[in-house]
């Protein structure tokens, strides 16, 4: 049986290979070992959980960091990557984003919908 932190390490892999490693050069010297935690705690305890497909999951993030509004827009942006890496289509990642006009509010919606363009395109740029 694997640890918590190798499941999230396995899992960020799939996602963003490089996610522990930004954390770790960004936050470490504030708080030792907070990219670890955040690999073991997020991911290795929560995203790899059974019961829910790890797209869904992701889906549910954006969906959450939507609803959040503006203070989340980089990590929203961020999950939107995880999203599509975890095999989202964008058109689920846009209808889950417009979905939270409902509970969010239509600033909140739109601030998602500007996130993915801003994703989308440089994804597009870069291909």
């Amino acid at each position: 049986m694997s640890t918590a932190l190798e499941r999230g390490r396995a899992l960020t892999r799939k996602l963003n290979p490089d996610l522990e490693t930004v954390l770790s050069e960004r936050y470490d010297d504030l708080l030792p070992d907070f990219a670890e935690s955040l690999i073991e705690w997020a991911y290795g305890r929560h995203y790899a959980r059974p019961g829910l497909d790890l797209k869904t999951r992701q889906l549910c993030t954006i969906a959450a960091l939507t609803v959040l509004g503006g203070q989340t827009g980089p990590q929203l942006k961020v999950n939107i990557e995880h999203t599509l890496a975890a095999g989202a289509g964008r058109e689920e990642i846009i209808e889950a984003i417009w979905q939270m006009a409902v509970y969010g509010g239509l600033p909140a919606a739109i601030n998602g919908l500007n996130a993915a363009r801003e994703v989308f395109s440089a994804l597009d740029m870069a291909a």
